[in-house]
């Protein structure tokens, strides 16, 4: 999986790189126990520093996307991901709440947002 980092961009870099591994492992590019680079090697291949890559992997350790052993490294969760429970689609809705007023006042209409959301699984879920 190739890690690309907008470091102009408004979000931060460890939210990116979060987001970029959260789809890694939904698109299928990251596999259920395939282990990922430990945070020295992810950092210096990507050119940042490595507490970055030590928050991202500390929010996808918390949020269950992977575990990280001592003696194993920094795995993808081996027994794949959690379903979703109303915590997590609290959660969902919280974040795409902003997007949907501001879709709104731009002038988003509400099948161009579902055009955009559809588009978007489709490029990420595994055929």
């Amino acid at each position: 999986m190739i890690i690309e980092l907008d470091m102009q961009s408004e979000l931060p870099i460890y939210t990116q790189l979060t987001n970029q591994i959260i789809e890694g492992i939904a698109s299928g590019a990251l596999a259920p126990g395939e282990a990922l680079p430990s945070v020295r090697s992810l950092a210096s291949d990507i050119g940042i520093n490595l507490h970055t890559v030590n928050k991202a992997y500390q929010l996808l350790k918390q949020e269950d996307y992977i575990h990280i052993h001592r003696q194993k490294g920094v795995v993808v969760n081996p027994n794949g991901m959690p379903a979703a429970d109303q915590e997590f689609t609290n959660k969902q809705c919280s974040q795409i709440r902003p997007l949907i007023a501001e879709g709104i006042l731009r002038g988003v209409t509400l099948q161009e947002m579902k055009d955009m959301m559809e588009q978007i699984y489709d490029e990420i879920k595994p055929m």
